[in-house]
């Protein structure tokens, strides 16, 4: 009876259902339907035309998914088509729509281009002033505009503004008055410490704030043209065998010589530079990618002076051909500042044990100073490559985000744009976004091995593992190698998220000089240089001593407030 009952309710059910599909308003409700489909199909398709524009283009990886380029994720489209029809996951679809979209404008921002040039994101209602902040980019103009302020002097001062008020904050209308002109005055008379420092006297290398005004001062004399000023004028080394490294190192040297014989060290021509990227008076200069290591006034001077035979005969100027290769490569560190190295603190890990010593102490302590310096400030064009790699790496993560922390529907609903005085004056001096913490990895193998113990990424990882071990939320690498096989070797290690460049790798032992011919001079130049600075940033690093590379990474990190984060190597450098 039961049974029969059930039947009959189950044919009262479908003939009410068949009634209700015959009609004209449940029709109208199916062809909604299919037609919100199709709409947002071509709305994704019109998305995944935009944000395009990557110079540099970077990749992540989870373990065994297989890499993918965050800019360009050509499934995107159909992965969300498919997400359209599961209805329980209709709010997780609008999310993802919204994530691309707001991603897809930050590109669009990026590259540089007017709203108004494109239909689509016009037709969505997008303009520049509602699409939310991206954080994890800087308003590069503006900040080479500041740092530009900040490494010259304002009339005779001695130095340039260096107080206390950091950033932007030194341009609040309120620092007009009177008293609070006369403070820094009086702080920028009495020799303020330079800003491109950062964290505590404990967390940098010993003396690293004094040392670091003390050579902008040796580089910026009052008067250049003072008969007392003497110059050393080189060009960047350009071997085929000398990498980025090796290059910086070298000069590092001709600084050395430079502070030892009391003259200004004029940098000149820097062959990585010389390509349509380095636009201006910046091409084949060093002051392409940081700011230059001396006023204008003293390179135009030390040029004038290179025709002077005068100039020579008394010895004013000299060149990189006065000074032996040992005299470059191995010469006397300056102790003007005494040996600060023999107290440094012992933050380094090789083998299981910290390095508290060892013969070439005063070496480290000395490029660190000296990368330090030349690196000081990054230029526009630096700060823009900075900006497309966290944008290829971490937009979408960034997008997503702020979407879950903006009070509303976006872009449907009002927002107030209009910057306070808080964020214009004091947030602006914040660094960009990251995803934190953040380890970054050098992985240096190939041609190396005729130099250092070339260790496998398995040895790498294990390190990691160890940092992991203290620290149980880190779970992101920034990964530089120049090899395929490691890139190969990430998927498996499913249990951590890789970030790494987008760029042809080697296959096989081939010699540096010839991958990097392969890839070309800006892509070669440009890709090596985000990954340093981005290890610079990172909260840990793990490489390999004996690569300069990871030397000089090490350098800007214990100048940079970071000596308590440590260091990880596989190897010891092989001078010591």
């Amino acid at each position: 009876m039961e049974s029969s009952n059930q039947k009959s309710l189950e044919r009262v059910v479908s003939q009410k259902a068949l009634q209700m599909g015959n009609s004209f308003p449940c029709q109208i409700c199916v062809v909604g339907v299919l037609c919100g489909v199709c709409l947002a199909y071509f709305f994704l398709a019109a998305l995944t035309s935009l944000g395009t524009f990557e110079p540099i283009l970077f990749g992540s990886s989870m373990g065994n998914s297989s890499s993918e380029t965050i800019c360009k994720d050509s499934n995107f489209g159909p992965k969300a088509t498919e997400r359209i029809i599961d209805l329980p996951g209709s709010k997780e679809k609008i999310n993802d729509e919204r994530v691309a979209l707001l991603y897809s404008a930050w590109s669009f921002i990026l590259s540089g281009s007017s709203f108004e040039e494109n239909e689509v994101l016009l037709k969505l209602g997008l303009n520049k002033s509602n699409v939310l902040n991206a954080p994890h980019l800087e308003n590069c103009e503006l900040k080479a505009r500041v740092n530009g302020r900040l490494d010259k002097r304002n009339g005779t001062e001695t130095f340039p503004p260096w107080t206390s008020w950091k950033g932007l904050l030194d341009m609040y209308p309120a620092a007009a008055n009177e008293q609070l002109s006369n403070f820094k005055h009086q702080a920028t008379s009495e020799g303020a410490y330079p800003p491109w420092v950062s964290g505590s006297d404990e967390e940098n290398y010993p003396l690293t704030r004094k040392v670091q005004r003390d050579l902008w001062l040796h580089q910026h004399p009052l008067n250049c043209r003072d008969p007392s000023v003497r110059f050393l004028v080189a060009d960047w080394e350009r071997l085929p065998g000398f990498g980025i490294g090796a290059q910086i190192a070298g000069m590092i040297g001709l600084l050395a010589i430079a502070i030892n014989e009391k003259r200004v060290l004029v940098t000149n021509y820097y062959n990585r530079a010389d390509h349509d990227g380095c636009r201006g008076s910046s091409r084949s200069n060093w002051s392409c990618y940081f700011f230059p290591e001396t006023s204008p006034e003293c390179r135009d001077h030390a040029s004038e002076l290179l025709k002077s035979e005068t100039a020579w005969n008394e010895g004013i100027i000299t060149t990189k051909e006065n000074y032996t290769s040992k005299e470059i490569w191995t010469g006397h560190t300056p102790r003007i500042w005494g040996v600060p190295w023999s107290y440094l603190q012992p933050t380094t890990e090789i083998n299981g044990s910290l390095i508290a010593y060892h013969r070439k102490m005063d070496r480290r302590w000395w490029r660190a100073q000296a990368v330090r310096y030349l690196m000081r400030f990054q230029s526009e064009y630096t700060c823009g490559l900075l900006n497309n790699a966290r944008h290829a790496a971490f937009g979408k993560e960034a997008a997503s985000m702020v979407l879950r922390g903006f009070a509303g529907e976006w872009p449907k609903d009002d927002m107030n744009n209009q910057r306070s005085d808080i964020e214009e004056y004091v947030w602006s001096s914040h660094n960009a976004w990251i995803p934190q913490p953040l380890l970054s990895m050098h992985v240096r193998m190939g041609d190396k091995a005729v130099e250092m113990k070339v260790v496998q990424f398995e040895a790498y990882m294990h390190l990691a593992e160890r940092i992991r071990r203290r620290f149980p939320h880190l779970n992101s690498i920034w990964l530089s190698t120049e090899m395929q096989e490691v890139i190969d070797k990430t998927k498996g290690y499913s249990n951590w998220k890789f970030y790494y460049s987008n760029v042809t790798r080697q296959v096989g032992n081939v010699l540096m000089a010839t991958y990097e011919a392969s890839l070309g001079r800006e892509t070669s130049t440009n890709y090596p240089i985000v990954n340093f600075l981005m290890a610079v940033e990172a909260d840990f690093f793990v490489g390999a001593l004996g690569s300069t590379w990871c030397f000089l990474i090490d350098g800007m990190r214990n100048t940079g407030g970071k000596v308590m984060a440590g260091y990880l190597s596989v190897n010891k450098d092989r001078f010591w």
